[in-house]
């Protein structure tokens, strides 16, 4: 029996892990084994989708949106600049029909210079000129300002130039033929004479 005893001294018994690490913390002093994370119910979701996770829009997708604002930029381009051209032209005709009607303005304003006995004939040049002025008013048709007024090649067109002391040099002696605007373009420029 002694035999058997030296063959097996130590007898060796099953040992939970529980206590072995009671036993351990026992000797190192105090420590708490780590709690075990707490699995999810099926029905909560807890994550939420990082910056990460959410997917930017692919180069394809973007092109339908790039397409769109080229074509709503061309469109309003579009607009603008026929709309600048319908303008235009309404004011192209409107200078073109002036200019049509300045020669009877011209006969109309040599017949006011000359001397008449007849004074209904007066009379009835006078009230034309004054309704063919209030057509050219309503239209917005302006006559140039010359007479005394400093020479402006892009109002006026000198024919002539003459010394006088009088005047200031570049300034306008006398008018010749009226000239007319409407806004800023100008119809027909002044036919002045200029003082040197």
């Amino acid at each position: 029996m002694s035999k058997k005893k030296e063959k097996n001294p130590v007898q060796k018994t099953a040992v939970a892990p529980e206590e072995v690490l009671e036993e351990q913390a026992g000797e190192a002093g105090a420590v708490e084994p780590e709690a075990e994370p707490q699995a999810d119910t099926p029905g909560e979701e807890t994550e939420e989708a990082t910056p990460e996770e959410v997917e930017a829009p692919t180069q394809e997708q973007l092109i339908p949106k790039e397409q769109f604002l080229r074509l709503a930029a061309e469109y309003d381009n579009y607009r603008k600049r026929t709309a600048k051209e319908k303008e235009n032209l309404w004011t192209d005709a409107k200078a073109d029909t002036v200019q049509a009607f300045l020669p009877v303005y011209d006969n109309l304003e040599r017949a006011l210079k000359q001397e008449t006995a007849d004074e209904a004939y007066k009379k009835g040049v006078e009230m034309t000129m004054s309704q063919l002025k209030e057509v050219f008013a309503k239209l917005g048709v302006t006559e140039i300002e010359a007479q005394g007024k400093p020479f402006d090649p892009n109002l006026h067109n000198a024919v002539m130039h003459i010394e006088d002391e009088n005047l200031g040099e570049n300034v306008v002696a006398q008018v010749f033929q009226a000239g007319f605007m409407l806004g800023e373009k100008v119809i027909r420029f002044a036919m002045v004479q200029v003082a040197n």
